[in-house]
């Protein structure tokens, strides 16, 4: 690196630019080569424990002396537990099937010619994050083995954590002999650099942010890129007339109150009007023993405020399309199939939505018409995941249509491109 960040225009375009250079022979690079790489990286997360720790403790002083709210630092603590998780991350990685190079869908023509798709990396991808330094390993490990560069842009309250792992990532890489500067950590905590970052289509192919809505508001509003993103997480549960009770209520229970915090958490809860006098009371007991408050319409209301202990209150309009990320959950009555299918996709964040029926051709109808990247039966929402759903690891979730829907892992970081295999064939 000969820029100096005080010349930021200079600084990224040269990142941008050994990214560039890095992505030709990652795309080329041996799956064999990939994984040693994955595998050096694992070895090295537990080798260099105190070291990780000692650079850590940089970061939590300086957040605590910030004044950083204890969630905020929390996240930030590189635990040995979470060393050894990103650890095993990597050689799980390692041991996954290389998408990179695969051909299918061979038909052979009329002409003569074979036609298909062959599966490649998308170049480089830029990250930008907040808070949790475990996320540098996670987008690094994936890049490495969808044969990808990347360029990590992490919060600047993780700066002294992410560098030390992003030289653990550029040594590995080494080892592995691959080109170290196939991961790249923006090593400024100037924020025009992102604005840097999001606007260099001539070395970035796609941008991914993980943060909050307001950084991905910004990105999505200025990036001269594409974006793989989504902006709410307020998933629902639709408890249809049909149901095994039980189930529901364990179901319901556990997409809510699991964790607050995640995308996939559920946040409004429609009942079919059927169902309201046996579910609503005893889904209520169980959020208020919880401590969770209901916002609810009218109907559910009357259900629900004499729960002993229940936090009821009246919802209003932007209750219903409102992501909470706390112990709080709208809840409303509906006539049917018809009506909770046309409330989701009209409030609804198109992330992940969940029936829970017995009735069969109500499920599918909800498959199908449900406009989500998720939509699940009789499941918690908190299952979209990237882990859970087999991708081995996730670099986000997108609500988008084009490209990657739901969770993106390895082969949400690769396209597709087409390939004629002929025999001296001409077009006549």
């Amino acid at each position: 690196m000969t820029a100096s960040i005080h010349d930021l225009n200079a600084y990224m375009a040269e990142l941008g630019a050994a990214a560039r250079r890095a992505a030709t022979a990652m795309a080329a690079a041996p799956t064999a080569a990939k994984n040693a790489a994955l595998l050096a990286l694992a070895r090295r997360l537990r080798a260099q424990g105190p070291a990780l720790q000692a650079a850590n403790a940089k970061d939590l002083d300086a957040a605590v002396a910030a004044g950083l709210d204890a969630p905020m630092v929390d996240r930030l603590r590189l635990t040995p537990k979470v060393l050894e998780t990103v650890a095993e991350g990597c050689e799980q990685l390692a041991a996954m099937a290389d998408p990179v190079g695969e051909i299918t869908g061979v038909k052979r023509r009329p002409s003569g010619i074979s036609v298909g798709q062959m599966r490649v990396p998308l170049g480089v991808f830029g990250m930008i994050y907040e808070s949790r330094p475990n996320v540098t390993i996670e987008a690094a490990s994936l890049a490495i083995k969808s044969g990808n560069a990347c360029i990590l842009r992490g919060g600047s309250e993780a700066l002294q954590s992410n560098l030390v792992l992003a030289a653990l990532v550029r040594n590995a890489l080494a080892e592995a002999g691959l080109p170290a500067d196939a991961v790249q950590m923006v090593n400024t905590t100037d924020r025009a650099a992102v604005g840097h970052l999001i606007t260099m289509p001539e070395f970035v192919d796609v941008i991914i942010p993980r943060g909050g809505k307001g950084l991905i508001e910004r990105i999505s509003r200025e990036a001269k890129v594409p974006v793989i993103k989504h902006l709410d997480g307020n998933c629902h549960v639709y408890v249809d007339a049909e149901i095994d009770l039980e189930q529901a209520l364990a179901v319901a229970d556990n997409a809510k109150t699991h964790k607050y915090s995640p995308c996939n958490a559920a946040e409004s809860l429609l009942v079919h009007e059927r169902q309201a006098a046996a579910f609503l009371p005893r889904i209520g007991a169980i959020f208020a023993a919880k401590g969770v408050e209901m916002r609810c319409c009218g109907i559910s209301r009357r259900m629900l405020v004499d729960v002993p202990g229940a936090k009821v209150v009246a919802a209003t309009e932007a209750d219903w399309s409102e992501e909470y990320l706390a112990p709080i959950i709208s809840i409303k009555v509906v006539t049917g199939l018809d009506e909770a299918i046309s409330h989701i996709n009209r409030y609804g964040s198109h992330h992940t939505d969940a029936i829970l029926t017995t009735n069969h051709p109500n499920a599918m109808r909800f498959l199908r018409e449900v406009d989500s990247a998720s939509v699940m039966i009789n499941a918690s929402t908190r299952f979209a995941d990237g882990f859970e759903y087999g991708l081995g690891a996730e670099i986000g979730i997108s609500t988008d249509k084009f490209h990657a829907r739901g969770p993106v892992g390895l082969e949400g970081l690769t396209s597709l491109k087409w390939v004629v295999l002929g025999q001296g064939e001409v077009r006549g």
